[in-house]
């Protein structure tokens, strides 16, 4: 009988862990918490990305913590989620308007943006079958350090540039109205 209990417990214990990890509780109180970011057309149409901002925490992140030439979530916990309400270039790429979840290949001098159309799944459970498309992204250096990985857009007016800032690297891409 008390094997039977301790088994139950650590049974309980591992769920309960696994559901923190993947997302139960509080978001806002994990180590990288949920994070936004939104751009608007002229025509009222938008992009909107949700992730999850994950710190530096005096860590070396591009090449250590984040491996180049790997597809990366672009994030932490949850696949970052990439949806618009308008048809999209992203250089060669055609994005319909819809849900999509986004990942990213860092490398030293260009990252490749990823847009796949699973959706709903943890961040490392990427499947290369199911990419929409890849599209070049331009790398920068940012001015100074970023603790908090960022997604922003600056918008101009049927466009806008989406950048990924993290440690001292800026990913940009150009995203147009189709």
């Amino acid at each position: 009988m008390k094997k039977h209990i301790a088994f139950l417990l650590a049974t309980m214990l591992m769920a309960t862990m696994a559901c923190a990890q993947h997302g139960g509780g509080d978001k806002s109180k994990r180590p990288s918490p949920p994070a936004s970011a939104a751009c608007k057309f002229t025509d009222g149409k938008s992009i909107a990305v949700d992730y999850s901002s994950p710190r530096a925490k005096g860590r070396k992140i591009f090449g250590d913590v984040v491996p180049l030439g790997k597809e990366w979530r672009t994030g932490a916990n949850e696949a970052t989620t990439f949806e618009s309400t308008a048809n999209l270039s992203i250089g060669n790429l055609a994005i319909p308007a819809g849900k999509y979840t986004m990942y990213t290949i860092p490398g030293e001098k260009s990252w490749k943006l990823i847009i796949n159309k699973q959706t709903g799944q943890w961040g490392t459970e990427y499947d290369e079958k199911q990419d929409l498309g890849r599209a070049d992204m331009e790398v920068s250096k940012t001015s100074g350090p970023v603790e908090n990985f960022t997604i922003s857009f600056h918008e101009m007016g049927k466009g806008c540039h989406m950048y990924l800032d993290w440690e001292n690297t800026r990913a940009t891409v150009e995203i147009g109205e189709k």
